[in-house]
Parts: structure tokens; sequence; C-alpha cells
């Protein structure tokens, strides 16, 4: 039935696609979700360098600065300030990790992977305040301050995964790469992981425990840098081969391989230096920023294998 000879008072049937996105997610809530990622990132940066300046005992205790006192006393020296500042940065995270939560749950009906997201968001931002207060209480302990850093790092996965849904439609996806490709993605973000593994543990058995007071035992930490190295070189390789593989077909996740093997690239000078360096603090702390960044771009790279499938059109009469 042609839109001429619709009844009266039916909408014309067009044969255009229905679109259950029709409620897009709102300005607010795309500034929102940057801000929540950027932020996660940041904590990183402020909480290496409470680390790297052995300031991870600067405030005594949590949720207080030091018993009877919120904020850092000037006993406490730089140390206090940069171990606050770190603390304070958690206040905005929760809050705009609630922002975008509330706005998710606002399009709920239309954008469910949206909330679900934020959701799992918001519930590990709580982790981490809680991770920290024992990091505080357990003096430093080497595997929960790790912990901490990884759960820190899967948050910003978490976080740029929201971003890539937010700006595409909530349709169901479909493969858009390659079986082959999509099986070398997979293959290259688990060696990304082992290299983060094995990163962590390295940290952990540096220099760098976050308070003069305090010596790492148990790994041999150059041992840990080799094992560290050798995982992220297969990386690169398989990063090259999907940057070659993407250009050749013009696949759809070629742009953020390419970004990807960008990082990938200064992670690995920036940490080819350090090793060879002593281990100056700026330039681990560097490192741990870009790991974060570089799994980012690789959680990007593998939500680009699907694509939104086109939706059917309505029947006609």
């Amino acid at each position: 039935m042609s839109a001429a000879t619709t009844p009266a008072g039916s909408a014309p049937v067009t044969g255009r696609p229905r679109d259950p996105g029709a409620v897009a997610p709102s300005r607010l809530l795309r500034v929102s979700a940057w801000i929540s990622f950027v932020l996660n990132v940041a904590i990183i940066a402020t909480g290496g360098t409470v680390r790297l300046t052995g300031s991870g005992l600067g405030c005594t205790d949590w949720p207080v600065c030091t018993p009877g006192s919120l904020v850092p006393t000037p006993e406490l020296g730089i140390h206090g300030i940069i171990e606050f500042t770190n603390r304070t940065i958690s206040g905005p995270l929760l809050i705009i990790g609630i922002l975008v939560l509330v706005l998710s749950w606002r399009i709920r009906a239309q954008r469910r992977d949206l909330f679900v997201i934020s959701t799992v968001v918001l519930g590990l931002v709580a982790l981490q305040a809680l991770v920290g207060a024992f990091v505080v209480w357990l003096h430093l302990n080497a595997n929960l301050v790790g912990f901490h850093y990884t759960v820190s790092l899967v948050i910003v996965c978490i976080t740029a995964a929201y971003l890539v849904r937010v700006y595409e439609s909530p349709l169901p996806r479909e493969r858009a790469v390659p079986k082959g490709f999509a099986i070398l993605t997979h293959v290259t973000t688990l060696f990304m992981a082992i290299t983060v593994l094995f990163g962590v543990l390295t940290t952990g058995a540096g220099p760098h425990s976050g308070d003069e007071s305090i010596v790492r035992d148990g790994f041999d930490a150059t041992l840990l840098s080799h094992i560290h190295a050798w995982p992220g070189y297969i990386s690169l390789a398989l990063v090259l081969a999907l940057v070659g593989w993407s250009a050749a077909k013009r696949l759809r996740p070629l742009r953020w391989s390419i970004a990807l093997l960008a990082v990938l690239i200064v992670q690995i000078g920036v940490g080819v230096f350090q090793a060879r360096s002593g281990l100056p603090p700026f330039a681990v702390g560097v490192h741990m920023v870009l790991a974060s960044l570089t799994a980012a771009a690789m959680t990007v790279v593998v939500l680009r294998l699907k694509r939104p499938a086109a939706p059917a059109a309505e029947p006609a009469d």
C-alpha cells in the first residue's frame, strides 16, 4: 500500500528501516563520557607520581590523611600533598561516574549497552577506592599495589569501550572483517595482556616501591624486565600484521590499528630507554600511562571488528 492510499489517521508506510536508537545519547552524556575516560587516565598518572616520588604513605591513614586531619598537615611535606592530590581525583571520578550512569539510565530502553557499561565503570571506581584504602592500611603491599594499577587500566579500557558505543547505533552487531583477521586481533590482545601482566610484576619487583622504607622482595626485576619485553615485541609484530592486513583490504579497524601501532612504538621506545637508563622515575611514569592508552587503543580495535547490522526494512502491505 502506498502512502497515497494509506487509511486516514495512520502513518504512511515509506519503507524506511526502523531505528531503535531514535533517542540518541545527549551531548552532555558524550562529554561526560570523555571526562570519565580522561580522569581515569589522569588518576593512573597521579598514582604513578605517588609511587615514583616515594609518597605512597604521604598520608598515613584512610579516608583521612592522618588521624584527626582530613587534609595533609605541614609535617607531611610534599609527600602528603602528592598523595592527597591523587586521592582528591577519586571524588570527581565518582561524581562523573554517577552522572554517566544516571544519563545512561534515562535512555536505557534504547541503549541498554550504555547503561550496563556505565554500571560496571561506577562499580569498579568504587572498588578502586576500597582497594586504595587497603593499600594504605597494608603499607603498600606490592601485590595489592599491582592489582590497584591493573583495575585502573581495566577501567580505562571499559570507558574507551563506552566511548565507542556511545557514537554507534544500538542495532545488533555483525562481523565486519574476515574471520582470520578477527582471530589475529584477539591473539594480539592476549599478548598485550601478558605484556601488561609482566609489566606490573616487573614494576612491583623494581626500586619504585612507593616509600623509601619499603623494600621489595621476591621476583628478580632484571629477569622480569626481559620476560616483559618478549610478549611486547611479539605484540608489535602482530600489530604490524594487523595494520598491513587492514590497509590491504581497507578494513574497518584500519585507522585505529594505525593509532595502536603508533602508541605501541612510543611505548616500546620508552620501555627500552628506561631499562637502559636505570629506571628514571619520569620515564617509568610515562610508561605506565602509555600502557593504559595502548590497552585502550587495543580495545577500540577489537570493537571495530564488528559494525551495527543494517536493519531490515518494514514489509510493504
